[in-house]
């Protein structure tokens, strides 16, 4: 937990993520990311200079999931936690039918969960994307749709006056594996239908691939150039 927090602490100030005041809602799927990003924000949220509060916010996508665990985990860490029932899944399977769900689904999420996050007080919605995640958007961008372009470690949203933040660009996923399995981190399976069959996958196996046969340290070379580019919002504040 120690090395997440402070890869996640180094980000926050790169990127002047928090500010004294700020109630920060963390978009909680029920999935490793964002249940680690959830702890993380709680712990540093007691001793951080700049003071601000996180709560946890749950969109429910209509799977009926459980989310109890979760529900005393908050508890357990002192975090206020909502969860909302939403109709997404029928809209996005038995309505419309959609073939590559993907990108509707996370369209629709993203626009409930900052609705969600304003309705209780929040000014920031922080996001678990880590850096297997930059990585693999980056290449989806490239590949899918010729441009060199990646989400931002942060966000502003107008039409909201809301903004989103990623602290964990510089945390591994086999970092967050490590803290579920050592801190029993109540994950929530996901019964998503697309789960596990997305373009986002095969590029997670493809970046693997490469580095493991052809290319060590691709991982590390290819966020560094993504920093040192000039995709929107990838500034180093600290510089």
């Amino acid at each position: 937990m120690k090395k997440v927090v402070s890869l996640t602490r180094r980000a926050i100030e790169q990127y002047n993520m928090i500010e004294d005041g700020d109630k920060i809602a963390v978009g909680v799927s029920g999935g490793k990311d964002s249940l680690v990003l959830l702890n993380v924000l709680a712990e540093l949220s007691r001793y951080y200079p700049k003071k601000f509060t996180v709560m946890g916010l749950t969109l429910d996508m209509g799977y009926d999931a459980d989310y109890s665990k979760v529900q005393k985990m908050c508890d357990d860490l002192g975090v206020e936690y909502n969860v909302k029932k939403t109709n997404i899944k029928e809209i996005i399977f038995d309505i419309r039918k959609e073939s590559n769900p993907c990108s509707l689904c996370a369209k629709m999420r993203r626009g409930a969960l900052n609705d969600m996050a304003i309705e209780n007080g929040c000014n920031k919605v922080a996001l678990g994307h880590h850096n297997d995640d930059v990585l693999e958007t980056f290449f989806l961008s490239l590949m899918h749709e010729g441009r060199i372009h990646c989400f931002s470690p942060v966000t502003y949203l107008d039409r909201t006056d809301m903004y989103q933040i990623r602290p964990m660009i510089y945390v591994r996923e086999r970092d967050i594996r490590g803290v579920v399995k050592n801190y029993d981190i109540p994950v929530v399976h996901n019964p998503c239908p697309a789960d596990g069959y997305t373009q986002r996958q095969y590029m997670k196996d493809l970046i693997k691939r490469l580095e493991k046969e052809m290319y060590p340290g691709l991982r590390k070379r290819l966020f560094r150039a993504i920093q040192d580019s000039a995709i929107d919002g990838w500034r180093d504040y600290t510089k």
